[in-house]
């Protein structure tokens, strides 16, 4: 395992990365950590607020897209899906719909933090040559 692949990638990429993993600590803490105390609600908006992050920073990494010239490529619909979860979980906490929030936030976190990152690790990615080496 070596940093060196990340540390020498573009300055969106380590942004990404780096909130990618805050966000994977913080929201393996919030899922873990009991609910509905000032605690989660502290550190659910610092989780939005990373995740935020994570999605936005995306749109600047056209490494690996799939559609030619176009510089996006499927990975940035997870981005703009979580853009949009982000909102709706938070306005389902604020009007008490627990079950709604769960599901929400528990599926951002499982689709755009578990699956994207397992992605990274597939041979010929930036992280695959930081966990596996090149």
């Amino acid at each position: 395992m070596t940093l060196a692949p990340l540390l020498n990638a573009s300055s969106a990429i380590i942004l990404h990365a780096a909130a990618a993993m805050s966000a994977f600590i913080l929201g393996a803490v919030q899922l873990a950590a009991p609910k509905g105390t000032l605690p989660h609600r502290a550190l659910g908006w610092i989780w939005v607020t990373v995740m935020a992050i994570v999605a936005i920073s995306s749109f600047w990494i056209h490494q690996n897209h799939a559609f030619g010239s176009f510089p996006f490529g499927p990975v940035h619909l997870l981005s703009v899906f979580t853009l949009i979860m982000l909102p709706l979980g938070v306005w389902h906490a604020r009007r008490r719909e627990v079950n709604s929030h769960k599901r929400i936030m528990t599926l951002t976190f499982i689709g755009a933090l578990v699956i994207a990152g397992l992605l990274t690790l597939v041979p010929g990615r930036i992280m695959h040559a930081v966990v596996f080496g090149s």
